[in-house]
């Protein structure tokens, strides 16, 4: 990317010497993992700063790496569909949406979720058709492997993630020493770091890489080494499902020349990868032309994503949406992101409260008008949900979900807090609610928002707030769900304020055009005080024999006496309820003063993910994480009460949150 639109994640990135490559050292006992990065095959002379690690990917291997317990994804990729858009300008099967996004520095980004609740923490995926982790700098690593967590998010809602190779420019640190130890051959012509990367992705559980070579002053020689590092990349990377952006800088002559177009300086690195990133400097000549240039080469137009930098304004970004996605005509190409985490980074730091960042990503993904059903026409902002139709991951039983956004202030189980300290982690966010929020109503609308005063589980829950004069229905859930005689939906939530009769609405057909009300049914809830979890057989649905398929959810209320405030902490659709079998093996593989690093053996059979707990000494239970894998870093613990021995216990968590038994390890102080 041009030097001059980029903030670099630098830790350093003066002109350094290269020395032999060396593997990294295994950590310390009981040291906080985190997500891994790498430079091609030399490092850097001299030292590293303070909390870098200098490591050769030539040198890794995954036996022997002590982090990838921590960094190994455990969801699978979901398959996705789209259902009836939510507005008649929201189209499928055309412009595609990518994101680059830096979810923390290149060193020291936690591999396990942190103590915070001020994180980017992405959940408007049903727009988004590829996500990139990215970061590097010259004097931290250059190559990133996304971190499980982000993962674990992304592919729950449908969402391949790229890992980055970045090549630095000059000015910046770079060298093009490091170019050519990345594109390197061995004795049989083969490409040995274009193994590595396949090999690396395979094991951390992602799905492919995002090639962003700008270290200039190459040669044609150079330019043709790194195209047949591409195509082998991209052949061995396909054999495991996984794909190649590149990134419009690097031509085929081996200089560096940001063309903001596809053309004849980088069709070669096009043609050898799934797709590129066209850099910002596109007009809509050049994207026109490339999107022609495309269909020559026998390509979709939608394979270009059209870079639009949003790292420095975000939704306020002045862009040509109709050199992109003009309203009255095909698309011309897909949208490429950069930055967009700029709705947490641009509020004052130490005062971004959740819903505050929530409100910014809203507003970036899917406009001025809080219902992305009825976009607000005069918004100079385009966001995706006005172009892009939403996807769904919705389509087996049983499906749960808490509406956890993947942070919180603190953490609750069936109500109550278990923990009063903030947190983060994206790999316990749930499948969410893609259209926020479209609300159908005669009367004043409500204001409905993720809030994160209170929860039944997680760390947030769905607030419908306001005077209710009339029935409001809040969509929640396109799906794909196939019900039967002993289908039942499980309702958990509670009244705040005022008094309100809720209905759950489900319907079993599409509707009729773009933007239309899903034909529902409405089935009557029994209300009563606090928390409650309501069980509504699906019965007497509209339909032909005793198998259907339901394709929307939603809720109905109705005040009896307003203003309401009325709280959805969670819903699940099942056929039998289903308990989880225990984990086993938990044991502590390190300890150093109050950190410690326990493991376990997975639960068999379905797992959504493992919560481990703190049982003290007055018999409460402390909440300390949940993680989707099998292992977890415990930081800072210290004897309560007068112990002599801490107590934990580990538990898996099925898809309907029920918890297995629990397995106990003890650490003596």
């Amino acid at each position: 990317m041009n030097p001059a639109r980029r903030t670099v994640l630098a830790a350093g990135a003066a002109a350094l010497l290269p020395v032999p490559a060396v593997a990294a050292a295994r950590p310390k006992a009981a040291t906080p993992p985190y997500a891994s990065y790498w430079y091609p095959d030399s490092l850097p002379s001299g030292s590293p700063g303070s909390g870098i690690t200098w490591r050769s990917l030539k040198s890794w291997r995954a036996a022997d790496d002590p982090d990838l317990a921590f960094n190994a994804a455990s969801v699978p990729l979901a398959p996705r569909f789209t259902p009836t858009p939510a507005n008649p300008t929201a189209r499928c099967g055309q412009a595609r949406v990518q994101a680059l996004v830096s979810f923390g520095p290149t060193s020291g980004n936690p591999a396990q979720g942190s103590a915070t609740a001020d994180y980017y923490a992405l959940t408007h995926w049903a727009y988004l058709d590829e996500l990139v982790f990215w970061g590097g700098s010259a004097g931290e690593g250059l190559i990133l492997a996304p971190n499980a967590p982000v993962v674990d998010a992304a592919h729950r809602h449908g969402v391949p993630v790229l890992g980055t190779v970045f090549l630095p420019p000059v000015a910046y640190g770079g060298q093009l020493r490091w170019t050519r130890d990345l594109v390197q051959q061995d004795a049989a012509g083969h490409h040995p770091l274009a193994a590595q990367l396949v090999a690396v992705a395979a094991a951390h559980g992602f799905d492919g890489w995002f090639l962003n070579a700008e270290t200039g002053g190459g040669n044609t020689a150079l330019g043709q080494a790194v195209l047949g590092f591409v195509k082998e990349l991209k052949a061995l990377g396909a054999a495991r499902g996984q794909r190649v952006t590149w990134y419009d800088a690097m031509t085929v002559h081996g200089t560096v020349g940001w063309q903001g177009a596809l053309d004849s300086q980088n069709q070669a690195f096009f043609q050898a990868a799934d797709d590129m990133f066209v850099d910002f400097r596109w007009s809509a000549g050049t994207l026109a032309a490339s999107g022609t240039k495309a269909r020559r080469l026998g390509r979709s137009r939608y394979e270009v994503w059209a870079g639009v930098d949003v790292e420095s304004n975000g939704s306020g970004t002045s862009v040509d949406w109709d050199a992109i996605v003009p309203a009255g005509r095909p698309h011309v190409t897909s949208i490429g992101f950069y930055r967009p985490e700029w709705t947490r980074d641009h509020l004052p730091a130490g005062r971004r409260a959740p819903e505050d960042f929530h409100a910014a990503d809203d507003r970036f993904w899917t406009g001025r008008s809080p219902d992305p059903s009825r976009p607000d026409a005069s918004d100079p902002w385009r966001a995706p949900a006005v172009s892009v139709a939403d996807r769904s991951t919705v389509t087996s039983l049983p499906f749960a979900t808490v509406f956890n956004t993947g942070h919180g202030l603190r953490w609750y189980e069936d109500g109550a807090v278990t923990s009063d300290r903030a947190w983060n982690h994206l790999g316990l966010q749930d499948r969410l609610p893609a259209r926020r929020w479209v609300v159908r109503t005669a009367g004043e609308r409500p204001v409905v928002s993720f809030d994160f005063a209170a929860a039944w589980r997680g760390g947030s829950s769905v607030l419908v707030d306001g005077a209710l004069d009339q029935p409001a229905v809040v969509d929640l859930y396109a799906t794909r769900l196939p019900i039967g005689g002993h289908t039942v939906v499980e309702l958990t939530f509670r009244t705040d304020a005022g008094a309100v009769n809720a209905e759950l609405a489900v319907a079993t057909a599409e509707p009729g055009s773009p933007g239309g009300t899903p034909p529902y049914t409405y089935l009557p809830v029994t209300s009563a005080t606090g928390w409650q979890t309501v069980r509504v057989p699906l019965t007497g649905l509209p339909g032909t024999g005793h198998a259907m398929t339901v394709h929307a959810l939603g809720v109905r209320l109705t005040a009896t006496d307003g203003p309401v405030k009325w709280r959805l902490g969670g819903l699940a659709v099942r056929d039998a309820a289903q308990t989880p079998a225990a984990p086993s093996g938990l044991r502590i593989t390190a300890a150093s003063s109050g950190d410690l690093r326990l493991a376990w053996h997975p639960s068999p059979g379905g797992v959504r993910h493992y919560t481990l707990h703190r049982l003290l000494p007055d018999g409460t239970r402390r909440f300390l994480g949940g993680t989707c894998q099998q292992a977890w870093f415990a930081a800072g613990l210290r004897p309560e009460q007068g112990e002599r021995a801490a107590r934990f216990e580990l538990r898996a968590v099925g898809e309907l949150y029920t918890s297995s038994a629990p397995v106990t390890v003890t650490h003596t102080w």
